[in-house]
């Protein structure tokens, strides 16, 4: 689990190769896609999708870092735990660590995928997230590092808690 860290803070300021965020985080993301001039596929919930990806040889021409690859997930909303939202929200994880596979990332970072307005809550979906990452860090040893980027104190209690950090 040393290759699971825990942020409480802004997703943007953290140097990783990959953001990962749900469309009720994401709208600076959107913002990004569209000003970029990327055309997004509409998606269905528990899909992911490339929103916008990093432009090595230009950023080495100019001596920058690469830019991050962003990733949007369409995580459920919360309609009771009877319409399979557990296994909806595993996929975003899971497709997103894929991604990140097929990538060849060494570092990724996700928001709280369908927490706060979608309803979900927290408590199952911090269950959820971990255990899609973990998996897929078994799947890929290239990940050096995956952080939860939490906005507020109790969800980051809440992953402290889960991960013994």
């Amino acid at each position: 689990m040393h290759r699971i860290k825990i942020h409480q803070g802004k997703i943007a300021t953290l140097k990783v190769e990959a953001i990962v965020s749900s469309p009720s985080y994401g709208a600076a993301f959107e913002t990004l896609a569209i000003a970029s001039g990327d055309c997004l596929t509409p998606l269905r919930v528990g899909d992911v999708q490339v929103i916008s990806e990093r432009h090595q040889g230009l950023n080495q021409h100019l001596n920058k870092e690469p830019s991050q690859i962003l990733i949007q997930a369409v995580g459920p909303r919360w309609r009771g735990g009877e319409h399979q939202e557990e296994q909806q929200l595993a996929s975003c994880y899971s497709k997103a660590m894929d991604l990140a596979k097929q990538y060849n990332l060494r570092s990724i970072a996700f928001t709280p995928i369908s927490c706060g307005p979608m309803g979900f809550p927290a408590n199952r979906a911090i269950n959820v997230a971990i255990q899609q990452v973990t998996l897929g860090l078994r799947r890929n040893p290239l990940i050096e590092s995956v952080v939860f980027c939490c906005f507020d104190p109790v969800t980051t209690a809440l992953y402290r808690s889960r991960l013994g950090k």
